[in-house]
Order: C-alpha cells, then sequence, then structure tokens
C-alpha cells in the first residue's frame, strides 16, 4: 500500500501536484475518466506516467484503473459506465445480470437519452439503444459492482424493455425470460404492467402472462 504512494512521489512534486493520485483513485474504488481525474487534482501528465510505470493500467481511451485492484466481477459493464455516464445498462446485458437468461452477451446493451449521439467507444462493443424521455429515466436502478456505482434497469422495467425490443433481440429471449421470472417466484405484475404501458406493450404482455400463469 505504501510502496505505490512512495513510487508514485518519485513522479510528481509535491509543489506542483498537491494532491496523491494513487489515494484518489483509492477513494473512487480505483477507477477514474481522465476528466474525473483532473476535475479531482490530478494533472493528466500523471497519469501517463503512472501508466507507463505499471501502477495504473488504461481500460481503454480515457479510462485508469489502479493495476493492484482486484478485478471487476462485471468489468464490461464498469468500464461502459465509465466511459458513457449517461448510458444505463438494459434488454440482454440486464437480463444476464438478473440471471433470467441462458444467452451470454457479445456486447454491452446500454440505453440512452433519443437526444444523444452515438458513443465513439472502442471496447467494450457496445449495442446502443435510443429511448424517449419517459422510457429511458423509468426503472433506473443503481448496482454497486466492486464498489463501482452502475446504472441498471430494474428487473421489471428490462423486461417490459425487452418486449418492446422483441424483434431487435429476438421474442424467444423475451418469453425465455418472462417464465424464468415467473419460475423464480419474486414477481411484481403490478409493476410489470406498470412498465409495460410506459413502453406501450401492455396488450403484447397481457396474454403473454396469462399463458405463463397458466401451465
Amino acid at each position: 500500500m505504501h510502496t505505490e504512494s512512495n513510487k508514485c512521489k518519485h513522479f510528481y512534486h509535491m509543489k506542483s501536484q498537491k494532491v496523491d493520485p494513487i489515494e484518489v483513485f483509492r477513494r473512487h474504488n480505483g477507477i477514474l475518466r481522465t476528466a474525473e481525474a483532473i476535475k479531482l487534482g490530478i494533472h493528466p501528465t500523471y497519469l501517463y506516467r503512472l501508466r507507463d510505470a505499471g501502477i495504473l493500467e488504461s481500460l481503454g481511451r480515457g479510462v485508469f484503473r489502479l493495476a493492484s485492484m482486484p478485478d471487476f466481477s462485471e468489468p464490461d459493464l464498469v468500464l461502459a459506465t465509465k466511459r458513457i455516464p449517461q448510458g444505463v445498462i438494459c434488454l440482454i446485458s440486464a437480463l444476464s445480470y438478473y440471471e433470467l437468461t441462458t444467452q451470454i452477451p457479445h456486447f454491452v446493451y446500454i440505453a440512452l437519452p433519443r437526444t444523444s449521439r452515438r458513443p465513439q467507444v472502442g471496447y467494450p462493443p457496445l449495442r446502443c439503444f435510443w429511448y424517449s424521455k419517459g422510457a429511458y429515466e423509468a426503472g433506473i436502478e443503481t448496482i454497486s459492482v466492486n464498489g463501482v456505482p452502475v446504472k441498471i434497469y430494474s428487473i421489471e422495467k428490462t423486461l417490459a424493455d425487452c418486449l418492446k425490443f422483441r424483434q431487435k433481440i429476438g421474442m424467444d429471449i423475451v418469453l425465455e425470460a418472462l417464465k424464468e421470472y415467473w419460475r423464480k417466484g419474486r414477481t411484481d405484475l403490478d409493476k410489470l404492467y406498470d412498465y409495460a404501458k410506459i413502453c406501450r406493450v401492455e396488450k403484447i404482455l397481457q396474454p403473454i402472462i396469462e399463458t405463463i400463469v397458466s401451465q
């Protein structure tokens, strides 16, 4: 712990760099975007010097983490969140997090406000979906992935979104998720129907739920 700080002092003068970059990173769960680091008082020059020294590692353009930190349990979700702060984890990525699908996401599925531009991100690979204001803002929750806050839609909002985008992700995935949701027994159908109304899929949801419940 002290070794990192001692190494760090080799790279900056206390008069010009008034904060300890290592401590700043530790206070923020070991990961920061360049813009965040600058705002917290770290000059960008030292980010690259610390990277070259092996104290920091680059997780793609504009994102750094302490090399000594344990690996994240969901590294792609964390990196996507850091690189696209307005993004919300959705659809198959959210289903996977909630263990409602057997699909292995090959992309991070991200919801964005309709007015947003397409993110220029090389990694992780993304599939972006643009939501209307009401649909984007409804059902956002914040989970902690190794201490890093990640925005994701709630289970019921995710299911309603999947039904809305069924032609893009596949109806078989939607049906599997709804059946697994019912099987797990922690259902809130009132909440599910509320989100289905926001997504304008309540009439499609109704017969599916009736069939699942009757089986």
